[in-house]
């Protein structure tokens, strides 16, 4: 497995570090035309917040009712208070990894690493 390496990104970068950046995406663009299967072996990651629903069932949601009285009204669907927050990982193929993070954990750089373990 490769090392990982987590750090703080700065927000606003100084003139060298965006000519550090210019010459890292260069090498990399240079290694991947070089290299063109290489991009088939990444794996990227992403959060997402997500929300506990609590919908009706078809058959909750039925009612007896005259064919002369009106539709029902139907509550529009809310987002619950009870959310948490979801890491994936895919390939170019598809989900490779998902994760619900536990109430209460704080997500870092040794909970990532974690993950990325599992």
């Amino acid at each position: 497995m490769h090392q990982i390496a987590a750090k703080c990104v700065p927000r606003v970068l100084t003139h060298d570090q965006k000519d550090s950046q210019v010459a890292i995406s260069q090498e990399l663009k240079e290694t991947v035309i070089n290299n063109p299967t290489l991009l088939l072996n990444v794996i990227t990651g992403d959060e997402s917040i997500v929300y506990a629903y609590n919908p009706e069932t078809k058959l909750q949601s039925s009612q007896w009712k005259s064919s002369g009285s009106p539709r029902p009204e139907k509550e529009r669907m809310q987002k619950s208070k009870l959310k948490t927050m979801l890491i994936c990982f895919f390939d170019q193929e598809g989900i490779v990894h998902r994760e619900f993070v536990p109430p209460g954990m704080t997500v870092n750089a040794d909970f990532y690493c974690d993950v990325l373990r599992r």
